[in-house]
């Protein structure tokens, strides 16, 4: 178990100004104007799932399918996504809760600018307040870098974990990557299966 920095779990008494429930939350985030990604999105993609889950799942940014139905993992990654939780029992509309660092798409669906990113995480520092997560699963490079630290290599440190503010995180390679590498999938497997592990350890997770 190690420990790292990162800037949700830190900052998670600091949720985005005075708002205090889900739908306020959820409101206040759909009406943000904090960078440009505002004047190009056609949808804010909030997040889904269960409000009260234990586990979330944390991706980079939208894509042009959830950007165009205003849902997290709604394409083929999204359905890949969906069959790698069911083999270990977790599923969104049962017992996870998934977001984004970045709520809004970055054109052509590039990397996130620090200065995005950076002007959206109050938003997920809202949504960790109100959940309280047990487990933080971050899925790829750039939820790891910024919810456990920016030194985090998803090559080398898949997989492990660390303990933020009484949660735990842990990152996976992306399922588009997957999508891109089958080479990567039996290291998921295994990593899915701790992480399974870990969910049997909490307990009542529905």
């Amino acid at each position: 178990m190690e420990g790292r920095e990162g800037t949700c779990a830190g900052g998670a008494g600091r949720a985005s100004g005075a708002t205090q429930d889900w739908d306020g939350l959820e409101s206040a985030c759909n009406a943000c104007t904090r960078c440009p990604l505002c004047a190009t999105r056609s949808n804010v993609v909030f997040g889904a799932g269960r409000r009260d889950a234990k586990i979330l799942l944390v991706g980079e940014a939208p894509g042009a399918n959830e950007d165009a139905q205003g849902l997290p993992f709604v394409g083929k990654a999204g359905s890949f996504l969906d069959d790698m939780l069911k083999t270990i029992g977790l599923g969104r509309d049962k017992n996870v809760y998934i977001t984004n660092i970045i709520k809004c798409r970055p054109p052509g669906n590039r990397d996130p600018l620090p200065s995005e990113r950076e002007a959206c995480l109050p938003w997920l520092r809202g949504q960790f307040a109100l959940m309280r997560p047990k487990l933080t699963v971050c899925l790829g490079r750039i939820s790891a870098a910024a919810l456990i630290g920016e030194d985090f290599k998803i090559t080398r440190d898949h997989g492990k974990w660390f303990e933020k503010n009484g949660s735990l995180f842990t990152a996976i390679f992306h399922p588009s990557a997957l999508l891109r590498d089958p080479r990567r999938r039996p290291d998921t497997f295994v990593d899915l299966k701790d992480i399974q592990k870990r969910v049997t350890e909490i307990g009542n997770i529905e």
